[in-house]
């Protein structure tokens, strides 16, 4: 692990300038059309960091990545970044194949559930020859080339049938889908779905990081200028005990996750950190967001406020890549604590 969990140049650098793009295109409650905004990341090479040069991506690393989607999460920018992330680290693992080089540079997305986690089970897809069969439910961001796990391998291809479903989230559509015979492509990859929930899993506790310092600050913000009794209602005790100790969690949440990816591109540790970082920012999240929601009185309770959007993609993230329960379990034989 690096000595200093703060920004880089190059990350301060990187973080202003995704917040200028979100800021020139702010989610709007009426409006959740990211079209905008991803393209704009694209055009900024946002989308291929972890990508070596030679493969015509940037050649950052994972810190990088973690910083955009902070940003992201800050905004609940309604953009398939995380679905990006988990195709790229599937695909990085297996860059000495034509076909996954080049599926790294255009959109592509990894067919496994949200709700997936690193070594638990996956939806079956069989495979006879080159041809894939079966339907994999609620995959997110659905895009581009998709990325199959099947029969101990990647399969890449373009051909199933689609089907949009709810979703608590409306800022991260997810659907189902079904592949009837479809043609793909076989590539190697040994370890790649595993290694890519955990990449996820630690890119996704930054997102919550931004969810969760968004509804803090503006929460302050709020409570500064709403007067109750001829005084600023931040200016109640309670409420001030209530804020700083969200501060000291979120705090202890922007560590772990600045840890968990700064590990990503170490390799040490990296597991049980990354673990460690979404199983505590996912309940942090969902905190901030509740007391957003909470403090800012009847306007917090509307759909013309922005809050529900943070509380519903909080609340989607607790589930996203192993609930806080599960990853624990997964932590514990590596932080060496009892079952």
């Amino acid at each position: 692990m690096s000595q200093s969990l703060v920004d880089t140049d190059v990350e301060t650098q990187l973080r202003t300038a995704v917040a200028e793009v979100l800021e020139d295109n702010p989610t709007k409650v009426d409006d959740l059309d990211g079209a905008t905004v991803w393209s704009a990341l694209r055009a900024m090479g946002a989308t291929t960091l972890p990508v070596p040069e030679e493969l015509g991506g940037q050649g950052a690393g994972w810190r990088e990545v973690a910083v955009v989607a902070e940003e992201l999460g800050r905004a609940v920018a309604p953009v398939p970044f995380l679905g990006s992330v988990l195709a790229t680290a599937a695909l990085l693992r297996a860059t000495d194949d034509p076909h996954a080089a080049e599926a790294l540079r255009g959109d592509a997305t990894l067919v496994v559930p949200l709700s997936a986690w690193p070594g638990g089970p996956l939806p079956h897809i069989t495979v006879d020859g080159d041809r894939l069969t079966g339907t994999v439910r609620s995959v997110a961001d659905v895009r581009g080339t998709l990325v199959v796990p099947a029969d101990g391998a990647l399969w890449l291809t373009e051909q199933a049938d689609i089907t949009p479903v709810t979703s608590l989230d409306r800022t991260r559509p997810v659907a189902d889908v079904e592949f009837s015979g479809a043609k793909a492509v076989r590539v190697a990859a040994d370890g790649a779905v595993e290694h890519a929930l955990r990449v996820g899993a630690a890119i996704l506790a930054a997102e919550q990081v931004g969810i969760a310092e968004w509804c803090l600050d503006t929460t302050v913000a709020y409570l500064k200028q709403r007067y109750q009794f001829g005084r600023p209602v931040g200016s109640y005790q309670a409420l001030k005990h209530r804020l700083a100790d969200l501060w000291q969690e979120i705090v202890l949440a922007r560590a772990a996750a600045k840890a968990a990816a700064d590990a990503l591109d170490t390799g040490e540790d990296a597991a049980l950190l990354a673990y460690a970082a979404q199983s505590l920012c996912a309940e942090v999240a969902v905190h901030a967001a509740e007391e957003c929601v909470q403090l800012h009185g009847g306007i917090g309770m509307t759909w013309e406020h922005p809050a529900h959007l943070y509380l519903k993609r909080a609340k989607a993230d607790e589930i996203a890549l192993g609930t806080p329960g599960r990853l624990r379990v997964l932590l514990a034989p590596l932080a060496d604590l009892p079952a």
